[in-house]
């Protein structure tokens, strides 16, 4: 009985191990097969992508000069003329709309804020697809906006200090660019039927500064002090003029007051057409502002100016004005962030093209400023197109 159980256990081994060797053979056959299909399926493949690579190697994307030339030429195609455009209307709509388009923001002077609106609303005659955003802050606000981005354009009625050229350098590398665009002068005004006509120089600082560095030995209050009795004994001059944030109160503290302090009694108004017309409303007023922003309910004085021991009354006439003579003429400016050795992008180039041409600089004559020379005018573009 023994023996046939150990006779069977052994049969049952020997079953079980061929069963086993049969397993492991047909699954080593089986992968032997796929990798021998395998290799006759992707080695041929492999062998191909060689064959291919060696008889043409692959060429960077950017190394394609053609491709290259032809985005340049699209790039470069929009182009303003080599001279200056002297008449938008001339342009035929479909030249008039090839790229300038996009939005212009103006940070800056109130004293420019007139004509910035005007040369956008005929700037947008032949290209209604740009935007215009206009801020009259203050000439102080122009080269913070600049400085940080926020404008496009940066209009001032006075030059730019060390202090505002410094930090934009600082940022950007190089310093900003300054155009003229206008001629302007700050006048005196007083109300249309005042008879008070002229000032000194003297006296224009006596009655808005305490410091009367300019030369006064006596302060004015009254219009008494200055030969006007209209008004009675006793009636102060109501004063008036401009915030600290504008080029128009800088200027006059340096040219009128000497760099001397204003008095508190200064009525600091927003913008040179508020001041106007608190002069023209007013009983006994005077301030300065703008001339640009002329009312028929005013009248600007004439300046006396000592020459060769006379006084010499100076109006703020064109001439004037336009040759220095009148003491308070100034330029009127656009400031713009301009890389050297760069282009404006196309916008910026044709809207300050615009205003130095002679379409726009007649909008400069026929709004009460006075335009720029000729010859600084042409100066000025060639900076802007190269």
């Amino acid at each position: 009985m023994s023996s046939v159980l150990f006779k069977q256990a052994i049969s049952e081994k020997i079953n079980f191990s061929l069963n086993d060797g049969k397993r492991f053979l047909c699954s080593f056959v089986y992968w032997m097969m796929c990798l021998f299909i395998g290799l006759l399926v992707f080695f041929p493949l492999h062998l191909n992508a060689q064959e291919q690579e060696q008889r043409s190697p692959v060429q960077p994307a950017v190394t394609n000069s053609s491709q290259i030339d032809t985005l340049t030429n699209k790039e470069h195609s929009i182009e303003l003329p080599d001279t200056t455009p002297v008449d938008l209307a001339s342009l035929t709509k479909k030249e008039s709309l090839a790229g300038v388009y996009g939005s212009i923001s103006s940070v800056g002077s109130d004293t420019l804020a007139t004509l910035i609106s005007l040369w956008s609303e005929q700037f947008k005659t032949v290209y209604p697809h740009v935007k215009f955003q206009i801020q009259a802050s203050g000439s102080a606000t122009a080269p913070q906006a600049l400085t940080q981005g926020t404008a496009t354009i940066g209009p001032m009625s006075r030059a730019l200090t060390a202090t505002e050229i410094s930090r934009f350098t600082q940022k950007y590398g190089y310093p900003p660019t300054t155009l003229i665009v206008a001629v302007d002068a700050i006048a005196i005004y007083v109300e249309k039927n005042n008879p008070l006509q002229s000032l000194t120089l003297q006296e224009v600082d006596a009655l808005f500064s305490v410091t009367r560095f300019c030369g006064s030995s006596k302060k004015i209050d009254t219009w008494t002090d200055i030969g006007v009795n209209k008004f009675g004994e006793n009636r102060e001059v109501l004063l008036y003029g401009r915030n600290s944030a504008s080029g128009t109160y800088d200027l006059f503290k340096k040219q009128a007051l000497c760099e001397g302090d204003f008095k508190a009694t200064v009525n600091e108004l927003p913008g040179s057409s508020s001041v106007v017309l608190s002069i023209a409303s007013s009983v006994g007023g005077l301030g300065y502002a703008a001339l640009g922003q002329f009312d028929e309910n005013v009248k600007a004085l004439s300046i006396s100016t000592e020459i060769d021991g006379e006084n010499d009354y100076i109006e703020p006439n064109t001439d004037n004005i336009t040759s220095g003579k009148y003491p308070f003429s100034r330029y009127l400016y656009i400031v713009v962030n301009k890389p050297p050795d760069q282009q404006l992008p196309v916008l910026e180039r044709a809207f300050l093209t615009f205003i130095l041409s002679d379409e726009g600089q007649d909008m400069v004559d026929k709004n009460g400023y006075y335009s720029i020379s000729n010859e600084l005018r042409d100066k000025q573009l060639v900076s802007i197109l190269r």
